[in-house]
């Protein structure tokens, strides 16, 4: 089983984190000057099927690859690949970033090249939701509730033999890896209806246990190996199981926190924990352990996107509809600074209208303006906007690749 950490562990992990930060920092300093820091975007068009490669350092082009949809994108663990999800055209395209780092224990290589589309494209009936977990990554298949699993290797080396799994009915669900597991969304017996709960199934396919309630099952993230599942009702902890035991699934309601849900998470990297939307104004700070804690955070308005920090571990950033910028410190659970950054973004209208999206890379929160045709960079320290990106067309969805490393 995994050790969770309590709160009071938290915040000695978050000052220690900080601190052990800036001394690695500056002990490489001075150890070697031929340290590099780099972060690209990759920004998808809300009206074309194009993405679009900027280098954050200069905001010079690394590449625009054009695709048949506007995607959903989704970057790999590694940060190697990004894979731009084209549901209504079945497809998965697959771009290699250029950035990859190599683990030496007191440090990391990194090296840059060019990004590129590479030549492997999933198809399906209607892929969706993409999770990594244990080196695997999983592709859902609304269409037929179908799994594809694959390593990011395969992808990049041209030697891609998916498995494929269909542990249900077609429906819009998700599958996270774990282990030799997989936890996967039950459909209800009424194609009509939403999704009941979530089931562990071995690498064959099999059931594992019983289904584990969870009505409504929507968004997922890991944290320290345990993984968070958005339910209508709560949310469930799968744990790993250690070893060749399967992971094991518990609920844990939300009912406490009014009226609400979670149906997005993300999970923290150097402090285990999970930031979750709860209803359209607010949200909610988990810590999984023997006894879940949740703290809920009202916002102004209604939000629109949030992305975690996982160098300053301790922040998150959140925009809402008005169009402020908010800093939540994850340790206190207080919104700690505000700014206006851009014009107001009304959540009415359709889900899919071009609103910004977050991305954090290195020091900069990356805000999409769709509506101004940029990329808004601002600053995690003092939450100002340094500078701006022109993009073409009308940039949407974002993610960040990219960090720092010793280059030779």
């Amino acid at each position: 089983m995994n050790s969770l950490p309590s709160l009071a562990t938290l915040l000695w992990i978050g000052a220690a984190a900080g601190g052990l930060s800036a001394g690695a920092a500056q002990a490489e300093d001075n150890k070697d000057d031929r340290g590099v820091t780099h972060h690209r975007l990759f920004i998808g068009d809300h009206a074309d099927g194009i993405v679009r490669a900027i280098d954050l350092k200069d905001g010079a082009s690394a590449g625009t690859f054009r695709i048949d949809r506007t995607p959903a994108l989704a970057r790999s663990v590694s940060g190697r690949t990004v894979l731009a999800v084209q549901g209504d055209a079945g497809k998965v395209a697959v771009i290699g970033t250029g950035i990859s780092f190599e683990d030496h224990g007191d440090h990391a290589d990194i090296t840059v090249e060019d990004a590129r589309l590479l030549p492997t494209v999933l198809t399906g009936t209607k892929p969706a939701h993409v999770v990594e977990g244990s080196g695997t990554i999983a592709l859902f298949d609304d269409g037929t509730g179908g799994v594809t699993l694959f390593g990011e290797n395969d992808l990049l080396e041209g030697a891609f033999k998916p498995r494929t799994l269909t542990p249900g009915a077609a429906h819009h669900g998700l599958a996270a890896p774990m282990g030799d597991f997989l936890v996967v969304s039950v459909p209800h017996d009424d194609p009509e209806k939403p999704r009941v709960g979530l089931k562990v199934i071995d690498a064959q396919g099999k059931p594992v246990g019983g289904v584990v309630d969870c009505p409504a099952v929507h968004g997922q993230a890991q944290s320290a190996r345990v993984f968070a599942f958005g339910c209508k009702d709560g949310v469930v902890f799968a744990q790993p199981g250690g070893g060749s035991k399967p992971p094991t699934l518990r609920h844990v309601s939300t009912a406490a926190l009014g009226e609400g849900n979670v149906s997005t998470l993300k999970g923290g990297t150097a402090m285990q924990y999970f930031l979750g939307n709860y209803g359209p104004r607010a949200v909610v700070i988990i810590e999984p352990g023997t006894e879940p804690s949740f703290r809920k955070i009202d916002l102004p308005t209604r939000r629109v996107d949030f992305a975690l920090d996982d160098v300053k571990a301790n922040q998150a950033y959140i925009l809402t509809e008005d169009g402020r910028l908010h800093l939540l410190n994850i340790l206190s659970g207080e919104i700690e600074k505000s700014v206006q950054l851009t014009a107001p973004y009304s959540m009415d209208g359709h889900w899919r209208n071009p609103r910004p999206r977050l991305a954090v890379a290195g020091d900069h929160v990356a805000v999409t303006d769709p509506l101004k045709g940029l990329v808004r960079l601002v600053s995690t320290e003092t939450l100002k906007e340094e500078r701006t990106i022109a993009v073409a067309g009308t940039p949407y969805t974002i993610v960040a690749v990219g960090g720092s490393g010793a280059a030779h």
